[in-house]
């Protein structure tokens, strides 16, 4: 566990506080994060994880922007996706882990390359669902938290293994959060 691992896991936890909070005030810890876990998941040979810090950036400034043009005195509206969205976004995010997990197992040194695919391709769907405000980042955000966490823990990476339990916790509860908001009929379009 290094000191950079450390302060991208106390960003990383502030971050989607502020999420669940849908405070737009998420992305500047986001943005200083991820810039960390690209070191961090390089040096432990985790190259999709690394990539996705990459993807993470971007769309972390994409969701602000977005963010930014949807807050009101209340917050950031939320919403839920229809179901053929749905199937869609399923299809597609499986149809990448496994395109993407392939070339990882095939081109690459990276260690267990399926399940860090997962990880990383569940997550890019989850990151742009909230980008968009979708409730349905939730469910995703919280899958990925029950695969990262047992990943991580045995790469010897222990702080952000037990980051990814209070992410969960976070998780969980800015799912409970979002839902309430888009019942509210605030919803998103």
């Amino acid at each position: 566990m290094t000191q950079i691992e450390w302060l991208a896991a106390a960003l990383v936890l502030i971050n989607v506080a502020l999420v669940a909070l849908r405070s737009v005030w998420n992305y500047p810890f986001a943005l200083v994060a991820v810039s960390l876990y690209a070191v961090v998941f390089h040096d432990a040979r985790l190259y999709s994880d690394m990539v996705l810090q990459g993807f993470f950036f971007a769309l972390n400034l994409y969701g602000w922007a977005s963010w930014l043009r949807a807050k009101d005195d209340s917050g950031v509206p939320v919403g839920w996706m229809d179901a053929p969205a749905r199937q869609r976004w399923g299809f597609a995010t499986i149809g990448a882990w496994i395109l993407w997990s392939f070339a990882m197992d095939r081109y690459t040194d990276a260690v267990m390359p399926w399940i860090d695919g997962a990880i990383a391709m569940f997550s890019v769907t989850a990151q742009w669902l909230l980008a968009r405000r979708r409730v349905e980042s939730w469910y995703l955000w919280i899958l990925v938290d029950l695969i990262a966490i047992p990943l991580f823990a045995s790469r010897g990476l222990y702080a952000t293994s037990a980051v990814y339990v209070v992410l969960l916790g976070l998780s969980i509860d800015g799912l409970i959060q979002w839902r309430r908001a888009a019942a509210t009929g605030r919803v998103a379009i």
